[in-house]
């Protein structure tokens, strides 16, 4: 068997919580004594210094107490209003929990958009690295208020997923109703076990996740599979871990029952491959011989290493980096579109704002986004 890892190992994480887990639907109100223990948790892990960003259902079950909404399904426009209600009482929530610990939250609401979207990814991306380098915890939702049924996850399963992916985080945490996966649905007095490592999603583990038409295995497992299969394809653990208990990751830490999906691969590794090798490359980047020993050096390519550019690419397309003898010495995701990379070629990073008449980026090519030739 594979061996199971532990919070420890982790350095960011992002935890998924659901709307079941947060609002009481019967009592029509937050869950707020969990929603603390769930906060002295991740209190401990900021304290740690590891990044943590929550992805955070329940605007729209908050809001139907407050509206006095009918019991059922809600029309798409009643949804949207709804979550425009909740998503207030929501953040707030999150807000005030956090705070009681010294800890600054931060609202970022993401449609399917912004994640599938290059140049919608990338602004997310940059705004969340922010906020976890000034130590904030992001609070992610989907936005109801403006995603339809075309452009919706519909789950925050895999929203949570893709946020993971997007911000190269090493855990995906997906807090349940069930403490993990068992290979048949579990039920009273059957003898079905919980599988505590899956070292790959195969067919096989699929099968278990939809054996059944129960609501609990087919509506539920199956996202949760489908957004493990997202996160262990780009580096990222996840764990799967009720979240009916009382300080659920500190359940996790102490070894309670749960489900590890493994990957083989790391965020940054498998960022890196994706880029020498998925994307296609839109133009090029002649740079001088001293741009070449700084980016062997690990450092970033300034716009003044710059000498000339090739095609007619795009912020966050990738581009081949040419050194002077025109051979390739590199692959990387640029900063700018075509038109604003050529005003600043050869320029000082402190000259952007004024040849560009706005803050641009300081570097052309970040190293986070950048692979040498010869592999990683």
């Amino acid at each position: 068997m594979s061996k199971t890892p532990a919070l420890t190992d982790f350095r960011r994480i992002v935890i998924k919580v659901g709307s079941s887990l947060l609002v009481d639907s019967e009592a029509g109100e937050l869950k707020r004594a969990w929603l603390a223990s769930l906060v002295d948790d991740i209190a401990k892990l900021h304290g740690e210094k590891r990044d943590v960003l929550v992805v955070s259902s329940g605007a729209i079950a908050s809001a139907r107490a407050t509206l006095k909404l009918p019991r059922g399904a809600l029309r798409l426009e009643e949804a949207q209003a709804a979550a425009a209600v909740g998503q207030i009482a929501l953040a707030r929530s999150w807000s005030e929990t956090l705070s009681a610990h010294n800890i600054t939250a931060g609202q970022i609401l993401l449609t399917l958009t912004d994640t599938e979207e290059r140049r919608r990814y990338l602004n997310a991306r940059e705004t969340i690295d922010k906020l976890l380098e000034w130590r904030v915890v992001p609070v992610i939702n989907e936005n109801d208020t403006v995603a339809t049924s075309e452009i919706r996850y519909g789950d925050n399963d895999r929203l949570a997923a893709r946020v993971a992916t997007m911000v190269s985080a090493d855990l995906l945490v997906l807090l349940s109703d069930i403490d993990g996966l068992y290979d048949k649905p579990p039920a009273p007095g059957n003898d079905a076990k919980l599988i505590p490592v899956v070292p790959r999603i195969t067919a096989e583990i699929e099968s278990m996740a939809g054996a059944s038409g129960s609501e609990l295995s087919r509506g539920g497992m199956v996202t949760k599979i489908e957004a493990g299969k997202i996160a262990t394809t780009a580096g990222v653990h996840m764990v799967i871990a009720s979240g009916r208990v009382m300080h659920p990751l500190k359940a996790i830490a102490e070894g309670g029952p749960c489900t590890w999906f493994l990957t083989p691969a790391n965020p940054v590794t498998s960022r890196k491959k994706w880029i020498a090798g998925s994307l296609e490359p839109h133009g090029a980047l002649h740079i001088d011989d001293g741009a070449v020993k700084a980016l062997r050096s690990g450092k970033s390519l300034l716009p003044a290493g710059v000498k000339k550019i090739d095609g007619a690419f795009q912020r966050g397309d990738a581009v081949i980096l040419r050194g002077p003898d025109g051979a390739e010495v590199g692959r990387g995701l640029v900063a700018y579109d075509f038109a604003d990379a050529e005003k600043i070629i050869g320029r000082s990073s402190a000259d952007v704002q004024t040849i560009l008449g706005f803050t641009g980026r300081t570097v052309m090519v970040h190293r986070d986004d950048l692979v040498m030739g010869g592999g990683l």
